[in-house]
């Protein structure tokens, strides 16, 4: 079956001329719908100090999407907190790095970024493990960062800044589209929730193994994911599939096997720390053992 419609779950761009989806427009004369299917709102004020969370009693602040960072200094203003200037900032991407001057004047000493890889973020945090950290985190989030933070044991708190709901979907029709695109496994909750028929069609194609296993528990047939060697964009593995479907291949269907590159790198660090325990045996004082060879004789 020909790709011709596809509705991809996430906001549409500002200027689809500057979307790497516009490559796959311009070259294969698909029709490209966005539309998301989840949205995430911050908490109350109410909802943050039922957590317990002091801000000021940690030095550095680990921010992962725009989302917490709006929401963290939105309830900074309302609890009349004046963050310091000492405050560090560490974010798991340039990109979300770049929206803190929305808030705070952008400085390298104090705000560090990786390039999105979750063993590098890792990485770059025990390198500053004298800090005292905030994770912050959207409701659900995957358990795998504050998991490895523990085995690298790393002093810090967690605390919910925002939570993810279903979207508005009463005016999506998914049998007009040949391929469904989703990023996140709240978006794959929200498509079964909504169209709990979904089946062969339309396709689905996911980002990332946390989606991926989501639409694989939910007995969906995923036909794209991405990233891989061969695909490391959505946009990469989308037009691989189309390529292949133009030519008459046949597609085989996704089977997700082995780890996520996060519980890898929280394996590794579990091996490492095996081989690093030191022995709980002592050696024997020369005494005890002239005492040994004595009562021997």
């Amino acid at each position: 079956m020909k790709i011709k419609n596809i509705l991809v779950s996430q906001p549409a761009p500002a200027l689809i001329e500057k979307s790497p989806f516009n490559e796959l427009i311009r070259k294969y004369q698909v029709d490209i719908t966005f539309h998301p299917f989840i949205k995430v709102e911050g908490v109350s004020l109410k909802e943050f100090r039922s957590q317990r969370i002091e801000i000021l009693d940690h030095s550095a602040v680990i921010f992962t999407s725009r989302t917490t960072i709006d929401s963290f200094f939105r309830l900074c203003e309302e609890a009349r907190i004046t963050i310091p200037e000492t405050m560090k900032y560490f974010c798991n991407t340039e990109a979300v790095a770049l929206y803190l001057q929305k808030y705070i004047v952008y400085r390298k000493r104090k705000i560090f970024f990786a390039d999105g890889a979750f063993a590098n973020f890792m990485e770059l945090l025990l390198k500053h493990k004298t800090e005292t950290f905030l994770l912050t985190l959207s409701e659900p989030h995957k358990p795998e960062m504050p998991m490895a933070m523990e085995k690298l044991k790393l002093k810090f708190d967690k605390v919910i800044l925002a939570r993810t709901v279903s979207a508005d979907l009463s005016d999506v029709d998914i049998d007009r589209y040949d391929m469904l695109v989703f990023y996140s496994p709240s978006e794959i909750a929200a498509l079964v929730a909504k169209f709990p028929q979904v089946g062969e069609r339309p396709q689905i194609a996911t980002f990332g193994h946390g989606a991926t296993r989501a639409a694989q528990k939910e007995g969906l047939t995923i036909r794209v994911m991405a990233p891989t060697p061969e695909a490391p964009s959505m946009t990469k593995a989308l037009e691989i599939y189309i390529q292949k479907v133009e030519a008459g291949e046949e597609v085989p269907a996704v089977l997700l096997e082995g780890d996520s590159p996060d519980q890898a790198y929280i394996q590794s660090r579990e091996v490492r720390t095996v081989k690093r325990r030191p022995s709980t045996a002592k050696p024997a004082s020369s005494n005890s053992v002239k005492s040994a060879v004595a009562a021997k004789k």
